[in-house]
């Protein structure tokens, strides 16, 4: 292939995702930030080798880290291999951070991540500011999406007739 003519990427194509966060919280607001990684990390999160699982972010010194997000190390990364649970600086703008940090620190708000994808070759993070679930919301949630697939299951079976 000549350089310069890569074939085109899938927009916004999802490295990882961080399913169990709309069952265990309410999301309130979605922000788009870069992180800084070291290149070995970035060709594992290229491979999907990224686990979301039980990770959150953090206000710090006027900058946002995250934390407890597994990138499995490289395996052609030799003795240059990454911590794979390092702490990891997000890239948001000042304004962002200030918003953010005043409303985590109002009782019961958190940052977690929701998933990592590419954006024109760059690894981004989308970002909630969220609110934690109790049982009887998420037993809710799950009773109202019961209700919806039988009614979707039962408008399908009328409208074939």
């Amino acid at each position: 292939m000549a350089k310069g003519t890569r074939p085109a990427a899938a927009a916004n194509q999802v490295l990882a995702e961080n399913r169990k966060a709309r069952h265990e919280y309410f999301i309130e607001e979605v922000y788009e930030a870069g992180i800084a990684l070291v290149g070995t990390e970035v060709k594992s999160c290229r491979l999907g080798r990224v686990s979301l699982q039980d990770s959150h972010a953090r206000v710090e010194n006027g900058e946002v880290f995250l934390y407890d997000v597994h990138i499995s190390p490289y395996e052609a990364g030799n003795r240059f291999n990454h911590d794979p649970k390092r702490p990891r600086k997000l890239l948001l703008h000042k304004h962002e951070i200030m918003r953010l940090y005043g409303k985590v620190r109002e009782r019961g708000y958190t940052l977690i991540p929701l998933k990592f994808y590419l954006k024109n070759g760059r690894v981004k993070v989308e970002l909630a500011l969220a609110r934690g679930k109790k049982k009887y919301d998420k037993r809710e949630d799950i009773k109202a999406r019961e209700v919806r697939r039988e009614l979707e299951r039962v408008m399908r079976h009328y409208a074939g007739r």
